[in-house]
């Protein structure tokens, strides 16, 4: 751990992370950051490089976009990361996770994923439960529809939408 890393838990800050691959962020994303947001001093939304997958936008994109729809809130840093999720989080003295369930499913899979990240280095897990609103909602499912036509732009922040939009007529 850095020294940095040190000097602000001797200061009380309360740290926590978001992690995903956010390809692209949904409003349902954006729900579980503000909410975390408003819990911890600093949350760290962690952008997952998977070098195995190409994604609709890039990971630098993916940055900007989450920066831009997270500015108001003040105590969001937006960064990359690969590897484990736990060595981002020692690297920068962080000891929760934020996770939002959007269903069992989500569960049994989260738990396993929480269970193993304490293991390996004691970091805590916290589910947050989606709101229903949002429950039904992933990137995947976001893309797919926008790809066919559909109207989603009830369903990410509107920058996404342009910027979703636009990428899929580059595409055609």
């Amino acid at each position: 751990m850095s020294a940095s890393n040190d000097a602000v838990r001797r200061q009380g800050v309360r740290r926590a992370v978001c992690p995903g691959s956010f390809d692209p962020i949904t409003n349902g994303h954006l729900d579980i950051i503000e909410r975390a947001s408003s819990l911890y001093d600093v949350v760290h939304v962690a952008v997952a490089i998977n070098k195995s997958k190409r994604g609709l936008f890039s990971v630098e994109e993916r940055i900007s976009m989450i920066e831009e729809v997270t500015a108001a809130l003040g105590n969001v840093v937006v960064e990359s990361h690969h590897g484990l999720l736990v060595d981002f989080c020692r690297e920068r003295g962080i000891p929760a996770i934020v996770k939002g369930l959007r269903a069992v499913s989500d569960f049994d899979y989260e738990l396993q994923m929480a269970q193993m990240n304490h293991g390996l280095s004691g970091v805590e897990t916290l589910f947050v439960p989606t709101s229903p609103t949002w429950s039904f909602l992933s990137s995947s499912l976001v893309k797919e529809v926008a790809a066919y036509g559909g109207d989603v732009s009830h369903l990410v922040p509107e920058l996404v939408y342009s910027r979703l939009t636009a990428r899929i007529a580059e595409q055609r």
